[in-house]
């Protein structure tokens, strides 16, 4: 093997250096080679692309497999790179489901990348809140289950509501509040069946805590937020800050937007916070890259949900992108190459909205409604998802098909900026056939 890579390092004069960016979604695809053009290759899921309206890649650009086999991948990648004189400089993933094959790639061409060890750590959301409470690092108290009985005692030792969410996941999808016993039963067979039926979907691939089937967790109420950092070894940069839109109407954990830049409520010490930062991103195995952080401030303190060795993704990068002038995405193909990154602060631009469109009921979309928006100056720009035929299932049974696209909204003014959003959301009407 090493002497097939020196064999490529070797190559005609013709090759190109390339960040490999591993399992991401077309729409990433897209923002990558526009602005950054003959910089990356792109590893990805066949169904990805087959359902993909963007541009397809340039057969030099892209190597289509499926990612589920570690061997086929590595083979084709080899295959590519040699048919194509490229030379892998660095290692980018956006994906929760395809980090623990991004760092395997990385291992096999020794390029710097956070292990398999540190990405299960991660995604473990058991594991690492094992790891920071022996760390004696803020988070809430957990609980692994297998069983109807161990949810119930656990409600009945904690003084506030709790938590059932899967061991691995992304955002809110089998995420539930429980506060009655009605409730956990009601709740822990959903999340029984909805995992049952995701057993194909690799997101919820348990490779870890396998002897339990899901996570109990206290529920702390408090603001929530989202932020990115930088971590390397001379220490911690805070990339950006947002605050979570959760209206309570929606199915319990949906972030209908972000605030964005967002300040931490009065009383939460910055220095304290930002070491509880480092120190939660270190005790995982993290010394070097960006990581998205979740965390909830509950008495003048951060509250850690989840930290993943990713950027935050939704909206946030064109959230991020139109309010600050900031392309994570990019910073993040630098950070793989290990160039310098270049920060402008995290507060020093005005205020911007970024709201998720959701469908309102299941059926078939027919498409968006925007005459109340016509004279609306404060939209930056809608992006949409889905076209007219997209057939839309709604929580529990699916949590992808009713995310329609997103808005970015400059407010006016810099006070009641949820309300602003809110209100500006309601007047796009979606519109839905049964």
């Amino acid at each position: 093997m090493q002497k097939k890579l020196r064999a490529m390092k070797n190559a005609s004069v013709h090759n190109k250096n390339r960040v490999l960016v591993v399992g991401t979604t077309p729409d990433y695809i897209h923002w990558i080679r526009q602005t950054y053009p003959d910089r990356a290759i792109f590893v990805t899921d066949p169904r990805a692309r087959k359902e993909a309206f963007e541009p397809i890649p340039s057969a030099n650009e892209e190597i289509l497999v499926e990612l589920d086999s570690e061997k086929a991948v590595l083979k084709s990648l080899f295959s590519h790179l040699e048919n194509h004189g490229q030379i892998i400089t660095g290692i980018a993933c956006f994906d929760c489901e395809s980090l623990e094959l991004a760092s395997v790639i990385a291992s096999e061409f020794a390029l710097d990348f956070v292990s398999v060890e540190t990405v299960r750590n991660c995604r473990d959301k058991f594991v690492s809140k094992k790891i920071w409470q022996e760390n004696k690092i803020l988070c809430p108290r957990t609980s692994p289950v297998k069983a109807l009985e161990d949810v119930l005692s656990f409600l009945h030792e904690c003084r506030n509501d709790i938590v059932l969410k899967p061991f691995y996941g992304s955002g809110s999808e089998l995420v539930f509040r429980c506060r009655t016993q009605k409730e956990c039963e009601d709740y822990f067979y959903t999340i029984q069946n909805g995992l049952s039926k995701r057993q194909s979907n690799p997101i919820f691939k348990q490779q870890s805590s396998t002897e339990h089937l899901m996570l109990a967790e206290e529920f702390v109420s408090g603001p929530e937020y989202s932020c990115d950092i930088y971590i390397d070894w001379d220490g911690i940069s805070i990339i950006r800050v947002a605050k979570k839109i959760k209206p309570s109407n929606q199915p319990f954990g949906t972030v209908y937007g972000y605030i964005l830049p967002a300040a931490l409520p009065t009383g939460v010490d910055e220095v304290v916070f930002e070491n509880t930062l480092l120190k939660s991103a270190r005790v995982l195995g993290v010394n070097r890259g960006i990581c998205m952080v979740d965390f909830v401030i509950s008495n003048h303190q951060a509250s850690l949900i989840e930290l993943t060795p990713r950027p935050g993704g939704d909206c946030l990068p064109a959230l991020l992108k139109a309010a600050g002038d900031l392309d994570i995405i990019g910073m993040t193909l630098d950070v793989a190459e290990k160039k310098a990154v270049k920060l402008n602060g995290t507060i020093g631009f005005p205020p911007h909205i970024g709201l998720r469109i959701h469908a309102h009921k299941a059926g078939i979309l027919k498409g968006f409604n925007t005459d109340e928006l016509t004279a609306e100056k404060r939209i930056k720009n809608i992006k949409y998802i889905r076209e007219p035929g997209h057939c839309i299932t709604m929580p529990p049974a699916d949590y992808d098909s009713w995310l329609l696209g997103h808005m970015i909204i400059k407010p006016e003014q810099q006070k009641h900026l949820e309300a602003q959003g809110l209100l500006i959301g309601r007047r796009l009407k979606v519109e839905i056939a049964p």
